[in-house]
């Protein structure tokens, strides 16, 4: 009967050993996966930075101005004056569902 035991508390050893074995590699392997998505995502930010400092630079109003005036023969490119913005309450926004049209219809014919 000890001997039973053994056998069976070896065994139990066995497939715990087994099942903690493989726990640890695929605890280091997502370990590993979450490193290198960290260092992804760093990359990304760094591009993204870059790509904000290129727009910044390339925004630059006396470059606009200059890029304005190269190309007016083609574009023909007007400088904005506060005539050329219209009053808010014409700019028509679309009803977004039927109900608040109807709503709106019953409101004005009161």
């Amino acid at each position: 009967m000890k001997t039973l035991f053994y056998i069976l508390g070896g065994a139990v050893l066995v497939v715990f050993a087994t099942w903690a074995y493989r726990v640890n590699y695929e605890t280091q392997d997502a370990v590993g996966r979450v490193n290198d998505l960290t260092r992804q995502i760093a990359r990304e930010r760094e591009a993204i930075g870059v790509l904000r400092a290129e727009w910044a630079y390339l925004n630059r109003p006396d470059r606009l101005r200059e890029l304005a005036e190269l190309y007016f023969p083609d574009l023909q490119l007007m400088p904005l004056s506060p005539e050329h913005f219209g009053e808010p309450v014409t700019v028509a926004y679309p009803i977004e569902d039927l109900a608040d049209a109807i709503e709106a219809n019953m409101e004005l014919s009161e």
